[in-house]
């Protein structure tokens, strides 16, 4: 299944995608796609809906983050040798794991916020994890029975701000630094999320191109040995790493993202996102 929130902020509804690619609302069936929502007897009463018989929705409708709630929003850092060597970074001995703030998470078409002091804003595309139980000190071997399901994230960056010091997650966390979606797509779709295409495009231009296969660590091993340093709750979620072609690799000098600029980026299966880089403008009201 492909399961979806949509609608304006604090308005969401839940939705899924029908094999035809249509968008369909699911709120006559539920109210909201939480963390209860993952369990799989309630994805498995969810999958005998015929999405056909619901109301469809327009194609402009805005994706929220697929989850609503996410308690833990980790990340993996390093995870592809040729982006740890264009980083000019070692090869990590075992997963680099950091925390991009919740409040960080924005939709997967929503606006890139560029913060007023932020002179090395990046890209990075990425395979997200989403787990579908409580998982504790699990081996690689039953690792992915605990997965719900995978997103595309983009783990927007501010390279000054994450290497000011030997702590990462300030250069992580800004908001809009976490778009997530559009779709949560479950595990019987993506049988194998280790040889999934995906790509990133910054104005038009290629700048990232990459395959889940040229992980280190692949998302069992990354589930297995994140689940030994804390409890994995239903909904939280891990982004895996990026390939390389991310700006503060580029050669002979990065190319920024700037007001203005467009990401657009997409992994298989797992559907497309697209944000437009905007300036900060205060709190609301």
């Amino acid at each position: 299944m492909k399961l979806f929130r949509y609608g304006p902020p604090g308005e969401e509804r839940p939705g899924i995608v029908d094999k035809y690619g249509k968008l369909r609302d699911l709120s006559l069936h539920i109210s909201e796609i939480t963390a209860e929502t993952l369990a799989d007897d309630q994805l498995a009463a969810l999958q005998k809906i015929d999405p056909e018989q619901l109301p469809e929705l327009p194609a402009d409708i805005r994706y929220a983050v697929p989850v609503r709630d996410i308690g833990k929003f980790v990340a993996i850092g390093l995870n592809y040798r040729d982006h740890a060597e264009e980083a000019g970074l070692a090869i990590p001995s075992e997963p680099v794991v950091f925390f991009k703030a919740t409040t960080s998470i924005s939709g997967a078409n929503d606006p890139i916020i560029k913060p007023p002091h932020s002179t090395q804003l990046d890209w990075e595309l990425e395979l997200g994890v989403v787990i579908g139980k409580r998982t504790r000190y699990v081996s690689a071997e039953e690792a992915l029975d605990h997965v719900c399901g995978y997103c595309v994230v983009n783990d927007v960056s501010d390279r000054g701000f994450q290497f000011q010091s030997s702590q990462w997650d300030k250069g992580k966390s800004c908001d809009s630094f976490g778009p997530i979606g559009p779709w949560l797509v479950t595990r019987d779709e993506i049988p194998d999320p280790q040889n999934l295409d995906m790509w990133l495009d910054v104005n038009g231009e290629r700048r990232q191109v990459g395959n889940s296969a040229t992980m280190i660590f692949s998302v069992a091993e990354i589930v297995s040995y994140c689940s030994r340093y804390m409890t994995l709750a239903p909904g939280d979620v891990i982004c895996t790493g990026t390939p390389p072609g991310v700006s503060m690799g580029m050669k002979p000098r990065p190319k920024w993202l700037e007001i203005g600029d467009e990401v657009t980026l997409s992994i298989a299966g797992l559907g497309r996102q697209h944000h437009v880089v905007t300036a900060y403008r205060g709190l609301p009201g």
